[in-house]
């Protein structure tokens, strides 16, 4: 069975808004975004960016930039870096607003804010006042973030009432999806923002969308309860996802993510939450495991109550679940789908975003534990779960112990003997 436990070390930063999204925008720093919305309750919306480290006992986590959003709440983001430059596109109302987002590696100092304006939205990034060089602090370095708004574009035309939902950059940085309550899924040409196509096969919500990492594959699920599968770089549809429901019930997809498939070159596998609806609630949801080649369902796994959040690790060893009511956090071996951690009560409320640390770049955190993922939720709170590295016999000692069993078998047998 697989470990339970709940620290309050497992809590890493509070903020003062409710969280919606979250991403890593670096190996070690991680954005996340949220608000109180446009009414005026005095909550904030915006996002903040977190350095994470390891101080030998515990993960840790500082805060190295905030940026506010006026009266647009950040209901979802995306981000994208190569050794150029790097992108964060958020989702605020029914517009996708891009920033660019520039790193700069500046000497320890203490942190002085100042305020800025642009496009009705208020940053404050801490500045450098240098401290008194000491045999301390002599060669600290720091890396910090400015962030600038660049283009915006509307996104969503649901009446009086657009509202983005999911936005999502292609790995290769040259295709922006997303999606919204009118049920269509647009691309755009990235980052100029220029419309590619329009794809229309959803005649509800778009609840989620991914991008595969080597196919061009585009997953779209939504509202009407319908999966899709399309050509990204055609805009053409492929094929629709569907599997034998229990009888007398009727399931909706919550989220999607596609995960490379270890040991196989340039092979994605397809992950989906299923919660059932309707008067079919008290039955079980999945967290499923799908063959995108060939539209199979491969395998899956049960819950007894409805799943909220969903992320597979960049390298397709781990999946992680968090739950609706619950507030539950697990962690699953991708490849049988295997529990292997379980965090239950992790968050007070539903889970709104997962996010494992990266393993596949190097100079990472996580060399402490076999994985970690990050946690969201409404309850203002980003959490951190680690998998402790799992003990194994190595191959060479456990054979050394079944050959010496056997010669004492033997001896023993001569000696009594038989």
């Amino acid at each position: 069975m697989a470990p339970s436990r709940k620290y309050i070390d497992d809590i890493l930063a509070r903020l003062n808004f409710p969280l919606y999204t979250v991403q890593m925008l670096t190996n070690r720093h991680v954005i996340v975004g949220g608000g109180g919305g446009s009414s005026k309750t005095g909550v904030a919306n915006g996002f903040e960016i977190f350095e994470l480290a390891h101080d030998g006992t515990k993960f840790v986590a500082e805060e190295v930039t905030r940026h506010e959003t006026g009266p647009s709440v950040v209901m979802n983001c995306s981000a994208y870096s190569d050794n150029k430059r790097s992108y964060l596109v958020a989702g605020q109302e029914s517009h996708c607003q891009l920033y660019n987002v520039e790193s700069v590696l500046v000497t320890e100092e203490e942190n002085v804010e100042t305020i800025g304006h642009n496009h009705n939205s208020e940053v404050r990034q801490r500045q450098s006042k240098a401290k008194p060089k000491t045999d301390n602090n002599r060669n600290s370095k720091r890396l910090k973030f400015v962030i600038k708004p660049a283009d915006s574009v509307q996104t969503d035309f649901q009446g009086l009432e657009p509202l983005l939902r999911v936005s999502r950059i292609h790995p290769t940085g040259k295709i922006l999806a997303t999606g919204g309550t009118d049920g269509i899924v647009r691309l755009w040409k990235f980052p100029s923002l220029q419309p590619a196509h329009v794809l229309k096969a959803h005649t509800k919500e778009i609840d989620d969308l991914d991008f595969s990492a080597h196919q061009n594959y585009l997953i779209t699920i939504a509202k009407d309860g319908v999966a899709v599968l399309w050509d990204c770089s055609k805009g053409k549809e492929i094929r629709r996802l569907t599997w034998k429901q229990p009888e007398g019930s009727k399931y909706l997809y919550k989220r999607t993510r596609f995960g490379v498939v270890e040991g196989e070159d340039k092979k994605s596998a397809l992950y989906m939450l299923a919660n059932p609806t309707g008067l079919a609630k008290k039955q079980k949801s999945y967290l499923q495991q799908w063959l995108p080649d060939e539209g199979v369902l491969k395998k899956s796994a049960e819950f007894d109550e409805s799943l909220a959040a969903l992320a597979v690790r960049d390298d397709g060893r781990f999946v992680a679940v968090g739950t609706m009511f619950s507030g539950s956090v697990m962690i699953y071996i991708a490849f049988s789908l295997q529990r292997v951690l379980n965090i239950p009560g992790a968050h007070s409320m539903f889970v709104t975003g997962l996010e494992f640390l990266p393993v596949s770049e190097n100079h990472t955190v996580t060399s402490v534990a076999e994985a970690a993922v990050l946690s969201i939720s409404v309850d203002n709170h980003v959490c951190i779960h680690t998998l402790p590295y799992r003990r194994t016999m190595p191959a060479l000692v456990g054979i050394l112990i079944l050959v010496l069993t056997l010669f004492l078998t033997f001896v023993f047998c001569s000696y009594i003997g038989l």
